[in-house]
């Protein structure tokens, strides 16, 4: 709940404040707003270090915490330096690229990434105590429950965020902006950090199974980085789900960066207004996600159900295209809670899936893959989203074509994701990694 929270700061307000309220070029926050995303790779180390070497005691609780304070912080810190950006960018004129503006969206740059570390860290640890805590057979349950959490975060983060933001019109001075904002970022950080310890607390102790599960757990010297690369890259099976997951997860987050400027630009909405539209994206999740563990995925199966989300994604994103020719809000929000609704049902097979393909003796180190390939393709989404806006804008006649040809191209990219879900094989997964797990024990004992 918290982490969703916190990606409505960075994808929900900072993104519209950033490209509409003061103007930086589309392609350049798109860049600065994925570089969370980017540091994705220590998601494996991470996972593999939680995997091996407990903090106070902890494998997964430890590092959770840390990373939630080191976010917390780190966010607070970037809208102090995007205040400066936007302070260099006036007394130049308008946006141009100075000495200046270089030296702070270089800084701006360097606090995301750290803001991404803390993210991968708590969101990892988190991610494999949840392997640790369940078994086969409940985790698509489990999906759901968690899911569902995220999707009431986005909720929740939705509405303290307009609240705090209602008092901004579009006429709104800019001391009045950056006291709202500022207060915004103070104060849902630190909500954050409360849930963060609020939600593990006493849980590992009392429900992790990771110490039975684990053939390794007992032999930490062996969990070595080398080791579990060995595991991990066993069957070709890992290389098709990141494949699938790579594709799947580009082609349904590239409207991030551009919903809220979408929303402002060619329906005219105020920020508190487009903030706001998270909350119809996160109820058509929210419904998804409960009904999809529970009930769907159980009789249709992970893989005949993420095919169907598929489908479903494009035709929705083709929906919130067409939406924009027709300039009415009410069409928009309608489109996003089926966009959430086909999200939802697509992202809870393929996690169940993911889970499915996570060996226990590497879980921390497999859902860093799991979560790299996720971080890695979020962050090329947001980044192709902003570019293709921009190209759009320059190439098109008008900004609903230009808004329209991002969302043509989501709808592409999930259908291409079909066709990499159709060659994944749960069961050679496992026989390859047995194998591999195996013959790392048999070359330690050598």
């Amino acid at each position: 709940m918290g982490l969703s929270m916190m990606s409505i700061l960075t994808l929900g307000v900072l993104n519209r404040v950033m490209i509409q309220e003061i103007a930086i070029p589309a392609t350049l926050v798109s860049v600065v707003l994925a570089l969370p995303l980017f540091v994705a790779p220590s998601r494996v180390w991470f996972g593999q270090i939680s995997d091996a070497k407990p903090l106070w005691g902890y494998h997964r609780t430890a590092y959770v915490w840390v990373g939630a304070a080191i976010f917390a912080i780190a966010a607070f810190l970037a809208i102090q330096v995007m205040w400066q950006m936007n302070l260099a960018a006036t007394s130049a004129g308008g946006w141009t690229w100075t000495t200046q503006t270089i030296g702070w969206t270089a800084l701006l740059a360097l606090v995301f990434a750290v803001y991404g570390l803390g993210i991968c860290a708590s969101g990892t640890a988190f991610a494999a105590l949840l392997v640790d805590i369940s078994e086969e057979d409940n985790r698509s349950k489990v999906v759901g429950v968690v899911w569902s959490m995220l999707m009431v975060g986005i909720i929740v983060g939705a509405i303290i965020s307009a609240s705090l933001l209602k008092q901004l019109t579009p006429e709104a001075t800019l001391e009045t902006l950056q006291a709202s904002i500022t207060r915004l970022f103070t104060i849902v950080p630190a909500i954050v950090f409360g849930l963060a310890i609020a939600a593990t607390f006493g849980v590992e102790k009392k429900y992790s199974q990771y110490s039975t599960r684990s053939t390794l757990v007992n032999r930490e010297d062996s969990i070595t980085l080398g080791n579990a690369w060995k595991i991990l890259t066993a069957s070709p099976q890992t290389g098709i789900f990141f494949t699938f997951l790579l594709v799947m997860t580009i082609s349904l987050f590239m409207q991030d960066p551009i919903l809220e400027p979408y929303a402002g630009q060619v329906f005219k909405m105020p920020l508190a207004g487009s903030t706001k539209l998270n909350i119809f994206y996160g109820t058509g999740l929210l419904i998804a996600y409960g009904v999809t563990g529970f009930y769907i995925v159980p009789r249709l199966g992970k893989r005949r159900t993420a095919r169907l989300g598929c489908m479903l994604v494009a035709f929705c994103a083709i929906l919130l295209g067409i939406s924009g020719f027709t300039a009415n809000a009410a069409v928009l929000k309608l489109g996003l809670v089926l966009f959430g609704l086909a999200t939802g049902f697509l992202t809870t097979a393929a996690i169940s899936l993911m889970l499915d393909l996570t060996a226990a003796e590497a879980a921390g180190t497999f859902i860093g893959a799991w979560g790299l390939a996720q971080s890695i393709s979020r962050g090329i989404a947001v980044v192709i989203g902003g570019t293709v806006l921009d190209i759009g804008r320059k190439l098109l006649p008008s900004l609903e074509l230009a808004y329209g040809l991002v969302f043509v191209l989501e709808a592409v990219g999930m259908v291409l994701s079909i066709w990499f879900l159709n060659r994944v094989n749960i069961t050679e997964f496992q026989t390859s990694t047995k194998q591999a797990i195996a013959s790392v024990l048999e070359s330690d004992l050598d």
